[in-house]
Formats: structure tokens, sequence, C-alpha cells
């Protein structure tokens, strides 16, 4: 199956073929992987929503056929490797991989844009997103994340309507400083694990902890804070394969029966890369903030050393103070952009656009103006006098009352029930 071409796409480039990756094409991939521009340029993800084919390109090879399978057919893991190269002339030039966000797949993410150093960003990197969003039935918005000083990537993304939602920057805590959280003792009373059975809380914690425009675009609702027994496993054997283990908790507050602080880390059992956390406060308890980065280094302490990585959004200003002030390094900032489907540009009209009804509602229309007649539905009034040589059959109950034609009444003289003058009667 290849992706339709924009119109002006196809006129420039002839040859260019948008379609998914096959087998035969991870050889290529690999070498564009090395060799090739990433237009996205984050070099930290803390919500994974697909495989990362750039670090994990060894396991795809290894079990395409089986992600190739679950593709097949309606699954959770149906878009799990969801990539799309275009190819001209033979060669692969440039790649795209894009992935749901949410459950309910209205809001589809753009992962990662690869392109040959010999083509144009702009030209084929717009192929390659413009295919996408015509693609893509489901999606009613698109989101993406490109580095601030990604001046292609930017460009690019404006070009084809994306546009600023929020800026995050990503915070490295070294082992030292985890170390000395660690010793500090979380006031936590509440703490409990993460089940199905505190996904309203846990959705109710996440709307009020962003910005209403952001809370549009992600479109989380309660399914997308819930694990069905299969997906818990099969995200058991994703994490013993790579090395990782996941540990979750949440801070109820009893009065207000709520949950209000999340967080998540994903550890790493070899040391080999950084622990990944993701943190969720509400902006009324941002005093969560010291207590649940101590739970969260206590937890690092039983696992080789490595650095923690955190992100924190330009709404969240009292996390970047406190990140600030016990030493965490700013890493790398970028900006998330969305798109709405609303805005969005077809280069081919339907066949409902391009039907003309200005042509085809003339034929609807009356050949000529109806010409007035006398006649009326419902029938003639008694009062009104009838026209001079017009006579009422006799026997009608229209020949008792109807007054007659008197010639005397327009010869000058005023009818009995005119108006009044000057305040007399005439």
């Amino acid at each position: 199956m290849t992706l339709p071409l924009p119109q002006d796409i196809s006129e420039r480039w002839p040859n260019l073929t948008i379609r998914p990756v096959q087998s035969g094409d991870l050889e290529a991939v690999a070498k564009l992987l090395a060799t090739g521009i990433e237009v996205q340029t984050p070099s930290i993800r803390i919500e994974k929503t697909a495989i990362d084919i750039r670090e994990q390109l060894p396991q795809i090879r290894r079990f395409y056929w089986l992600l190739k399978l679950l593709s097949w057919f309606p699954n959770p893991w149906e878009h799990l490797l969801c990539v799309y190269v275009a190819e001209s002339a033979g060669e692969i030039k440039g790649l795209i991989q894009i992935a749901p966000f949410n459950r309910a797949h209205s809001t589809w993410r753009v992962e990662r844009v690869i392109l040959d150093p010999t083509v144009e960003v702009l030209g084929l990197g717009s192929a390659l997103v413009r295919s996408c969003l015509e693609t893509i039935r489901s999606a009613r918005m698109w989101l993406l994340e490109v580095n601030v000083n990604d001046r292609d990537g930017l460009a690019l993304y404006r070009h084809n309507g994306f546009q600023p939602l929020a800026h995050l920057t990503y915070w490295a805590l070294n082992p030292d400083v985890l170390a000395k959280q660690a010793m500090r003792e979380p006031d936590l009373p509440n703490l409990l694990p993460v089940s199905n059975a505190d996904a309203f809380s846990l959705c109710h914690l996440d709307t009020a902890a962003m910005p209403p425009l952001v809370r549009q675009v992600f479109d989380r609702h309660i399914h997308d804070f819930q694990t069905s027994l299969v997906r818990s496993l099969m995200e058991g054997i994703f994490d013993s394969l790579s090395q990782t283990e996941v540990v979750s908790g949440y801070v109820f507050e009893p009065q207000r029966q709520a949950a209000i602080g999340y967080f998540q880390v994903r550890l790493c059992r070899n040391g080999a890369f950084a622990h990944n956390a993701q943190l969720t406060v509400h902006p009324a308890y941002t005093w969560l903030y010291p207590e649940l980065l101590s739970q969260m280094a206590r937890i690092a302490q039983d696992f080789p050393p490595a650095p923690l990585h955190l992100a924190s959004a330009d709404y969240q200003p009292e996390r970047e103070e406190y990140l600030e002030q016990i030493g965490a390094e700013p890493t790398e900032r970028t900006m998330l952009m969305s798109r709405s489907v609303w805005h969005k540009l077809r280069e081919s009209k339907s066949a409902l656009e391009t039907l003309q009804l200005s042509e085809m509602l003339p034929g609807f229309q009356p050949s000529r103006k109806p010409v007035p007649s006398r006649i009326s539905w419902l029938g003639p009034n008694p009062l009104t006098p009838l026209p001079k040589g017009v006579s009422v059959p006799d026997g009608t109950p229209e020949s008792k009352d109807r007054p007659t034609e008197d010639p005397s009444q327009f010869q000058g003289e005023p009818p009995s029930d005119s108006y009044p003058q000057n305040g007399h009667s005439c």
C-alpha cells in the first residue's frame, strides 16, 4: 500500500513512492539512521508510545514478522511499528515514524523524521508529513516535539501547519544528587500502589495538572490509565528483554478523595542507560515535589548508579525552580507542537467538493415566474362588495349577507362609514 502524495510533491518528484517499511528495507534504514539527518532531534524521551527504531533496530530485525502480523488486525500493539519510507529510483531517501498518543487514537504523534543528506529537508520532509496527515483518518490532532535549536525542523513543521503548544526542559539528576536526595525521609503517609481501580483518580489528576489547550490536544480518558492483563504481560516481557523495571505510585488525599501526586520511574537494572521518570503533581500541592523526588531517589539507590531524567513544562514553574535548587542540570530544551485536522489543506479535492451546486440548482427552479390569480383557498369574503356585473347565485350563503355595489358610492359621495375629518364625522 502506497500513501497518497500531494499534487505539488508528485509533480516535483514523479518517481517518489511513500509506503510502509518492509523487511527488505531494514538494511537501507540502518544506513539512513547512520548517515541521515534527523529533523526532529530530542535525545531524551520520557513518554514512549512506540518502538524506538533507532535504538531497537536489532530487535525489529529479529521480530519483524511478529510486528507485521500484529499490524494486520486490531489489537493494542497494532501501531507498535508504524514507519513509512520514501523511495525514489529504488533508493530509500527518507523515513517517518508515527504512533497513536492515546488509546482512542484521536491524537497521533510524529516520533521522528530522518532524511538523506542529499535531499531538501523542506521538500521531502513535507511529502512524508503531509502523506501521513492524509492517510491516518482517525487522527483529529497531531503532536510532535522538536529541539528549539533545530531550525530546519521548526521550519518544516511550521510550514505544514504545526503551532507551538508548550516548551519542555529535560533535566538530569546525577547519581550524587540522587544520593543526597535519598538521605531525606519523604513525608508521604498516603502513598499507594497504582491499579486499574485508581484510573478515575489518575485521570482527574492528569486533567487538573495541565492547561486546557494541552488537555484538549492530549485527549486522555479513563481507559488511558488502565492496563489489561494481556498488556501487563507484554509490558513485563518487554521490560525483561530491555533490562528495565517500572515502579509507580500515587498520593491520595483523604479529605478530597482524590489523587494529588503521581510518579512512575523506569529503572535500568544494569546501569547501561539512565533512569526515566514521569511526575504529575496537582497545582495546589506543589509541596509534593521534594517528597516525591526523595521517594524516587530512594528507589533508585537499589539499582546501579545512573542519572535520572525528568521533564518539566513552561506551565510548571515550581518544578523548574526546585530542580534548579537541588542541582539538577538542564540537558535539552524542546518545543511541543500540535496541529488540528480542521486546518488541513487538502491538495486533492474529493468527489463531493468537485460538484458545482450552482450549476445543479437551476434545474430545480421553476421555468417562469408564477402569475397571480384571483382564486383564494378561503373563498370569497362576504363583507367585500362584488364588482359591477358580478352576482352570486341565489340560495347561497353569500347572497344573503353580501352587499351589492351602489354606483352612487363612486360619484363623489363618500360612504357612510368614512373616517372622521377634523374631529367631526361626515
